[in-house]
């Protein structure tokens, strides 16, 4: 028996392989798994970091000149959602629907003690579910660095950072517009989307959000316009950015009001040349702070782990489902299209939001 998973043999190189299946607790066939267009494309393009350098997890660096050769990438995806189809452990119930993070293969064969099985509830729209085990988690996260970013550990609830606050999110992708939602959904006072893709922006639109074009204008000073504290107080009180050009995260210090905080949740490949730090981060005394789904906020990991990230993945697509459902998946592609897709999406000769393989 085996297991057809897509995998990346070299730059520019996806294809389908098979694999024998190894044996354990339980045994899951595949359904949806969702397409990265950050994380998966770098490593078809050849642009991500770990390409180049060894990343030392003890010392936290990355370290040139002795990165093991990483192709072929055989996990590729990690928002993949199946249906248990046997289990001889407690643990996960035969039949149920479950979110993972094995990557993009026809089916898995899990164990509990290694993998992670979130459980989706009756009446959650299956392919939903490609958010709950990690790419919902990561924008939660990104809320809950803000909430850290105002209350430190005294931090409680996921909302604590945007609830009443004026909020800037840079980037329309899938991660800037779930982030979006979820301030939304935790009462922010103002939530604004900003991205030069119209076809994005009309999504944006189409969710509820307000959403901008930072070419259109000097959007820093259209906002700081706007949003008005004091005189000489003037901007976003939080801006998450989810854009992973150096650019962008110029655009959103620039948007800051003085002594606010950047939560950046984006993926550079390349340099930083276009951040400016004698600009607006020096004069405004700004902060940025990198929120990412390997760690909650210091000094919250009792209460909160990725399990209740998940939690609250749920329930904002329980809120939002629908018109995430409609507007900001854009395409499901048969499995059997996906070396195609990934070759299109990473030389830009197709563009998608959020791409779903289907099986």
């Amino acid at each position: 028996m085996s297991d057809r998973n897509l995998v990346v043999t070299g730059p520019g190189k996806p294809e389908i392989v098979e694999e024998p299946r190894a044996p354990g607790p339980f045994r899951v066939r595949t359904l949806f798994s969702g397409v990265s267009a950050g994380t998966e494309l770098s490593f078809v393009k050849g642009t991500n970091p770990a390409l180049h350098e060894r990343f030392d997890p003890a010392l936290g660096l990355f370290r040139a000149g002795d990165a093991p050769d990483p192709y072929p990438v055989t996990r590729l995806g990690y928002m993949e959602v199946g249906r248990v189809e046997r289990s001889d452990t407690p643990a996960v119930a035969e039949g149920e629907v479950v979110a993972m993070t094995y990557g993009h293969r026809t089916g898995w064969t899990g164990d509990p003690l290694r993998d992670r099985v979130v459980p989706l509830p009756a009446g959650l729209d299956p392919i939903l579910g490609i958010y709950v085990a990690h790419m919902g988690p990561i924008c939660a996260n990104g809320l809950l660095h803000a909430a850290a970013d105002l209350y430190g550990p005294g931090a409680r609830r996921l909302g604590d950072g945007v609830e009443g606050r004026r909020v800037a999110v840079v980037g329309a992708g899938v991660v800037g517009l779930l982030t979006a939602l979820f301030a939304r959904a935790h009462h922010a006072a103002s939530v604004v989307v900003i991205d030069p893709t119209p076809q994005r922006r009309s999504i944006a639109e189409a969710l509820g959000l307000e959403a901008l074009d930072p070419d259109a204008d000097d959007i820093a000073v259209t906002l700081k316009t706007t949003w008005r504290h004091t005189a000489d107080d003037r901007g976003a009180d939080v801006v998450f950015q989810c854009r992973g050009q150096a650019s962008a995260l110029h655009l959103a210090l620039r948007l800051l009001r003085p002594q606010g905080t950047v939560i950046d949740l984006a993926f550079y490949q390349g340099g930083a040349d276009e951040v400016r730090l004698g600009a607006e981060f020096h004069h405004n005394g700004l902060t940025v702070r990198c929120a990412q789904i390997g760690r909650v906020p210091r000094g919250l990991g009792a209460t909160w782990d990725r399990e209740r990230l998940s939690a609250e993945t749920v329930r904002l697509l329980h809120r939002d489902g629908d018109a995430i459902r409609r507007h900001l998946i854009t395409a499901v592609v048969p499995f059997d299209d996906g070396p195609a897709l990934l070759t299109d999406l990473a030389d830009r000769r197709r563009q998608e939001v959020q791409a779903v393989l289907a099986f």
